[in-house]
């Protein structure tokens, strides 16, 4: 029979999750590229968007634990709407601190503010997804769920651009923010989930470790997450575009959000095929050409002189790193027993949610110290080395098959047992 492309979508609640969904994400790109140009504009200086990327990794780092405890503790829709309302006086904020003309380190603590309610319920939010659709259609739901990030991601960023070229302050922005954010709360309030399979037992050291030990424990989880961590962490330069618009490319600053459009237009492109092509029969194989070409990518764009060239690399990168994502996420959530979930998901937020800022931290030090040149093509160098080092380390991640056949494990497994389980 064949699946259905369509099949997640036919679900209420999915429909309302998916639009809080895109909401959250379009309302976060808009700040991204807002507070990228304010502040670089503002200082000239690398090492401040770097700063931009600490203030929200550090939450997700010492938090997202804690934020995987409550998500397999209590309701998650109900853990969802109470921690990410802090972003929504996070936007507050901002809007204040552009209005006033505040120091640039007022957007620093109140993007902190945001991020503590990401570190929160960023478990809830990854983990509730399995219990709207049914694990025959999650890997479908999976690839629905990452084209609409990138859809979000390919239009925040250049409404976010063109909002920042017409009103350079950035308040119409973090204004914008504020409403999408408090719309996406009004969505997710709708969304029914079933409750979690099983009640999770008394605070311990042993339940607060529960989902480190189970990602070490199961090398599939352990390989795919730490192999995004590596490259996201070296290849990762978008905190940089501001740089590359202004001193290396010389175009109008509106073009931040246009790159940043062009990555998520590639993978709204690849997503799409993924929905309507059969099944990957070679998930794990496909992972890893994937993650060399986005480092293969990031390196032209680190050479390149040329705007055009620098979109069209922009594009690849997003194409192929949506490739990684699917696989990732879905292995993430499917091979993990509902229980774990949020526990889980809070181990993998704070290997990829964090990388991304913390890269961003790395690549605004190097730039600082040795240019943005050789910020960007040595990340991209690295992210190779990454994929040869991961499958050397791993090489069970080459035998990964079709992502349907999925399904969680009652205890970790061997490194045999996973390979059974999978193929």
């Amino acid at each position: 029979m064949k699946p259905d492309p369509y099949a997640a979508w036919r679900i209420r609640s999915f429909r309302l999750y998916a639009i809080s969904w895109f909401l959250l994400v379009f309302a976060k790109q808009v700040e991204t590229v807002a507070v990228g140009i304010n502040v670089y504009y503002r200082t000239g200086d690398p090492l401040s968007l770097g700063w931009v990327g600490l203030v929200q990794a550090l939450p997700i780092i010492l938090l997202a634990i804690a934020g995987g405890q409550l998500a397999d503790r209590f309701n998650r829709r109900y853990v969802i709407l109470c921690t990410y309302s802090l972003s929504v006086v996070s936007a507050a904020g901002l809007s204040v601190a552009a209005f006033l003309h505040g120091p640039v380190w007022w957007m620093y603590i109140f993007l902190g503010l945001g991020a503590i309610g990401y570190a929160l319920g960023g478990a809830s939010r990854s983990s509730i997804l399995p219990q709207i659709v049914g694990a025959e259609i999650f890997s479908n739901a999976i690839t629905w769920n990452t084209s609409i990030f990138h859809i979000a991601a390919m239009t925040g960023p250049a409404v976010g651009g063109l909002v920042m070229g017409w009103e350079k302050t950035a308040v119409a922005a973090f204004v914008s923010v504020m409403f999408l954010r408090m719309f996406s709360l009004v969505g997710v309030a709708f969304v029914k989930n079933r409750p979690q399979s099983e009640p999770m037992g008394a605070i311990s050291l042993e339940n607060v470790l529960a989902g480190l030990r189970f990602v070490w424990n199961t090398k599939l989880i352990l390989a795919t997450i730490s192999l995004d961590l590596f490259a996201v962490l070296l290849g990762g330069f978008t905190y940089l575009l501001p740089v590359f618009v202004k001193d290396i490319l010389q175009v109008e600053e509106a073009c931040v959000g246009y790159l940043r459009a062009a990555e998520a237009v590639g993978a709204v492109c690849v997503a799409m095929l993924i929905a309507h092509a059969p099944p990957m029969k070679r998930a794990g194989a496909a992972m890893l050409w994937a993650v060399t070409g986005f480092g293969a990518a990031t390196i032209v764009f680190g050479l390149s002189r040329w705007y055009l060239l620098s979109m069209l690399m922009m594009f690849f990168i997003g194409a192929l790193d949506n490739i990684s994502v699917v696989v990732r996420h879905t292995m993430v959530q499917m091979l993990t027993p509902d229980a774990m979930r949020g526990r889980v998901s809070a181990v993998n937020n704070i290997f990829i949610v964090a990388s991304n800022d913390i890269g961003g931290v790395e690549s605004s030090v190097t730039a600082w110290l040795f240019g943005p040149v050789i910020s960007v093509v040595g990340g991209g160098v690295g992210t190779i080395l990454v994929v040869i080092a991961s499958a050397l380390t791993w090489p069970q991640l080459l035998k990964i098959g079709s992502l349907q056949d999925v399904r969680p494990v009652s205890e970790p497994l061997t490194v045999a047992d996973e390979e059974r389980e999978i193929l």
